[in-house]
């Protein structure tokens, strides 16, 4: 995004500056958070993985029994202006779906039309060359195993808001969140990994993780490279002494985790081949 420019958002289907891009008091995504949202990584000017983050915010709209109002194509079309529009090649774009506005009280009986809003956030920098590196702290919160919400973006996220409040509160860059079965299971914005004599292992669904779509980029990347992942629990004291952690994000790709509360952890050079495939795959798909 160019210095000094003006962001601009996508309301429905206007492009209006940052500062006119409002939504009703009364609208459901604000009074209950109702509604879902996606986020898109931008590279070269494109949108990475388009069509995976279509499908499942079509999932998790027909699980809300929530309409979108407009189509995947036209919507495509929306993105890459609204990309043009900022002077963004590289960045990070949010999409918020939510039921729109309806009368008082929880029923969503009578709603008007659904609310779409589309917006460019700059990408969060990380020295080239390099694979980022996070601090854990386990939260106090516990994720629920075999949530249904789980497998899409909610608007509601507020244990994940609360989690990252006691990140800031220790010093530490991410939290570690566990289930109510007490195993590891991702980060607040990210899905967990972890290497043990060699193999790549991974939380399984139906845990409490959301599925994102860069652990799915990451899935064709270790199998690429003869390494299969499996999904598998493991405890937090397990996860203290595996070879390496790493974390799969929309924002930065490969991340890798070297403390864990007052543990410091080991690290393994695979997971610097790991990031080095997905980047890899992130230029071939955007052109770069």
């Amino acid at each position: 995004m160019k210095e000094n420019q003006t962001p601009i958002v996508l309301v429905n289907d206007r492009f209006v500056p940052e500062e006119q891009a409002v939504v009703s008091v009364l609208d459901r995504g604000f009074l209950y958070g109702d509604g879902l949202f996606e986020t898109v990584r931008v590279s070269n000017g494109r949108l990475f993985r388009w069509g995976r983050h279509m499908l499942r915010l079509h999932r998790g709209a027909n699980s809300l029994r929530l309409g979108v109002p407009i189509a995947d194509t036209r919507l495509r079309e929306l993105a890459m202006e609204l990309i043009r529009l900022n002077g963004a090649p590289e960045g990070m774009l949010r999409l918020t779906l939510t039921r729109g506005t309806s009368a008082r009280g929880y029923s969503p009986k009578i709603t008007s039309k659904p609310t779409l809003v589309m917006m460019i956030h700059p990408m969060i920098s990380s020295e080239t060359g390099h694979t980022p590196q996070w601090r854990l702290v386990t939260a106090s919160l516990r994720l629920r195993t075999g949530d249904p919400l789980s497998h899409f973006k909610s608007c509601n996220r507020l244990i994940q808001v609360l989690a990252r409040a006691e990140a800031d509160a220790a010093g530490c860059d991410e939290v570690l969140l566990l289930n109510d079965a007490g195993h590891a299971v991702e980060t607040a914005s990210g899905n967990l990994f972890w290497i043990d004599e060699g193999n790549i292992f991974t939380a399984p669904v139906g845990t409490g993780i959301l599925a994102g779509v860069t652990r799915s980029v990451l899935f064709e990347v270790c199998d690429s490279m003869g390494k299969r992942v499996v999904e598998h629990n493991i405890t937090r004291e397990q996860l203290l002494g595996m070879e390496a952690v790493f974390a799969s994000v929309s924002t930065l790709g490969v991340v890798e985790i070297t403390q864990i509360d007052e543990t410091q952890l080991r690290r393994s050079e695979l997971v610097t081949l790991i990031r080095a495939g997905y980047e890899e795959v992130l230029q071939r798909e955007t052109g770069g």
